[in-house]
Order: C-alpha cells, then sequence, then structure tokens
C-alpha cells in the first residue's frame, strides 16, 4: 500500500438485543475503544480530505510524459516548456549540452504523410545528440499493411525506442498508443483530432512576436472543422484571461460544436464571423488554415465551395494592425499569396522554425525529466 494512503479502522460493535442495563454495562466495556477509535478516525477523514483536494500532479511533474492532446496542459506546464525551449535556441553544436540526449533513441512513426512535423522532430533530436528510427507512409510500408493493431505496433516499437512520435489518420490514435505504450508517446497530428505539438509552437510564437497571451485578440480562417491545429489551439488559448476568438470559415468547415461548447463553458468570448477584412482589422494575430482537400474524398463538391473562399493577400495586410502578425502552420496552398512573405508581419515562417525548440524541449524533458 502507498506510503500516502489512508486506512480507516474499524470500530468495534457492542451487542446489541441486550437488556438495557447489560446494554450499559457493554458501552462502559466499549467506550475507551469507542474514544480512541474516534480520534483515529477524524486523523483517517482528515487525511482523505487532503487527498481527495491535493492539487494535480503537473505534466512536466509526471514520471512517464505522453503528450496526446492539449486540454493535459496547465499555464505552469506550458511556462516550464517555453522557458526550456528558449534554453533549446541557445544550445551551439559541439557543446555539452547539444550531447544531452546522446544515447536515447526516437522513433518517428507516421502514417500520413509530413514534411515540418516529421524533419523538425528528427532535427530536434539529432541536435541533443540522441538516434532516430524513422518509418514513412507506416499504414503502406509497415506491418499495419499486414492487419497489426495499433496497439501491437506500439508494443513491438518501444522495444527498440525510448519514445515514439506518432502521426496517425484516425482521431483518438494517441490515446489508443499511450494506453498501451510504456515509453513516451508525442502526438504529431491524429487525423482531424489534436495537434498538441503545434498549438504548444503556436503559442510559443505567439507569446515571441506580439508579448502577450492575455487579452489576445485572434482570428482563426479556413477549414475550422477539419484543422486539427486551430482545435488544439483553441483548447491552449482558453487557458487564458480576456482572449477573444473569431472563426471565419466557409459555411461546410465551420468550427465544431464540441470546441464553442468547451469555450462556453470556460467563459471565453468567441465568435463567428463572415467577413475576413472585419476581423483582420480587429486581431493581433491572424492564424490562416488551408481547406484540406484530403478531408473530402467522399465530398469533392464541399471542397469545392469552401476552397478560395478567405485569402489573404497585399490588400488585406493593408487592413491589419501594424503590430499585428500573420501565422500558418504550413503547408499553403493558395489561402496566403507570395507577395506577403515579404512583409515582416508574416511570421509563419519563424512560427515552423520555432517548432524545432519546441520539439526539442518536449524531447528533453520526455526523456530526462
Amino acid at each position: 500500500m502507498p506510503a500516502n494512503s489512508c486506512t480507516l479502522p474499524s470500530v468495534p460493535t457492542p451487542v446489541v438485543g441486550l437488556r438495557s442495563r447489560s446494554r450499559v454495562q457493554s458501552l462502559c466495556i466499549y467506550l475507551p475503544q469507542i474514544r480512541r477509535h474516534s480520534r483515529q478516525w477524524s486523523s483517517k477523514v482528515s487525511c482523505l480530505i487532503k487527498a481527495d483536494t491535493a492539487a494535480p500532479i503537473e505534466w512536466h511533474e509526471e514520471r512517464l510524459k505522453h503528450v496526446v492532446e492539449s486540454q493535459q496542459f496547465s499555464q505552469a506546464a506550458l511556462a516550464n516548456i517555453f522557458a526550456t525551449a528558449t534554453e533549446m535556441e541557445a544550445i551551439k553544436r559541439g557543446t555539452p549540452e547539444a550531447r544531452q540526449l546522446e544515447g536515447y533513441i526516437m522513433s518517428t512513426l507516421f502514417y500520413e504523410p509530413s514534411t515540418r512535423t516529421r524533419l523538425s522532430f528528427e532535427s530536434a533530436m539529432s541536435r541533443l545528440g540522441g538516434t532516430v528510427l524513422s518509418t514513412e507512409s507506416a499504414g503502406e510500408y509497415s506491418s499495419a499493411a499486414k492487419g497489426e493493431t495499433l496497439e501491437d505496433t506500439i508494443r513491438t516499437i518501444e522495444g527498440y525506442a525510448d519514445c515514439i512520435v506518432l502521426r496517425h489518420n484516425l482521431a483518438g490514435s494517441a490515446k489508443r498508443a499511450a494506453a498501451a505504450a510504456s515509453v513516451p508517446i508525442i502526438n504529431a497530428g491524429d487525423g482531424p483530432g489534436q495537434h498538441p505539438t503545434q498549438a504548444l509552437l503556436d503559442m510559443y510564437t505567439i507569446q515571441q512576436e506580439v508579448g502577450h497571451l492575455d487579452n489576445l485578440k485572434i482570428g482563426l480562417v479556413g477549414d475550422l472543422a477539419n484543422g486539427r491545429t486551430v482545435r488544439s489551439l483553441a483548447y491552449l488559448l482558453s487557458m487564458y484571461n480576456g482572449v477573444k476568438m473569431y472563426f471565419v470559415a466557409p459555411d461546410v468547415v465551420r468550427m465544431k460544436d464540441d470546441i464553442k461548447e468547451f469555450l462556453t463553458g470556460r467563459g471565453v468570448d468567441w465568435q463567428e464571423a463572415e467577413s475576413l477584412q472585419e476581423v483582420a482589422a480587429d486581431v493581433e494575430v491572424l492564424y490562416q488554415t488551408r481547406i484540406q482537400k484530403e478531408r473530402f474524398q467522399d465530398r469533392p463538391e464541399d471542397y469545392e465551395k469552401a476552397r478560395g473562399k478567405y485569402i489573404i493577400n497585399a490588400d488585406l495586410m493593408k487592413i491589419l494592425p501594424k503590430q499585428s502578425v500573420v501565422m500558418h502552420p504550413l503547408p499553403r496552398v493558395d489561402e496566403i499569396n507570395v507577395e506577403v512573405d515579404a512583409d515582416p508581419r508574416a511570421a509563419y515562417f519563424r512560427q515552423a522554425r520555432n517548432g524545432l525548440f519546441i520539439r526539442m524541449a518536449l524531447l528533453k524533458l520526455a526523456l530526462t525529466g
């Protein structure tokens, strides 16, 4: 039994059914024990109350640090991750700090295509002295093609690697993997579910570019129904005071009700808007996303309705405040014109660069504490 567990003592029960005099005599016999047990009960109940009301363990204090969804993080956890990411930015090649993960092995298990996420994780591990085992298109070229379950794949790979970075096409797959794993699982995107490491680097970028997370005005634009990045980002933003979110999306890809209900329950101010120009004039961050064609394979007509409706171009940038920034999780298709790239408010390539430092921080914290 754990040292901090509480067990309640048993209390002797006087004999029932006796005559009144016998009952009084019985109570007199048991009275010292009842008093003693009463004190023990009081102490044990107090112990149980304290245990039940104890503060939850923060992510960075957990023994096994999975990264599955944005909701698992607190402001304290984000502050810890961001401070570590800042340390990662300062690391120089050939220094002892660049060998912090020497001897550790990371496996990247990707069932969906990826450029930035996979390469930034692999670069992060390499820059800290670790080793990478990589597989791309795992659904096609791994044993999954033979019918192996995700759980069996995870239990096999954890025998070869100290952590597993997983991208999967099904929402909830990261939770399934974490439930089966004895090494850290890092969710690199699970279908239309979540992308928590992207949300962390987005928050880090906002902090660096805008200077604050409280009282932030942000416009989330594009495919909000299928965009796992905006879902994860909305969860993290909800932890901060005074945040105002605008949702700007074509009708067929509006933000889903579960996110809107969650935000309402947390008292977060959100609003659905039709005019990108009006939103751009009022926000500090304009977060654009692409319409995800791969999520419309059985609905090509809906894809055509959604694509091309909201475009960020030079004319829109004239409306955006001077101190605001444009962000995008990338890749882009045609939703941000290349003419915008030269504008100093275009933060999306700096945002992608920050992904390296956030992922270095997550790997260091997950593997070494």
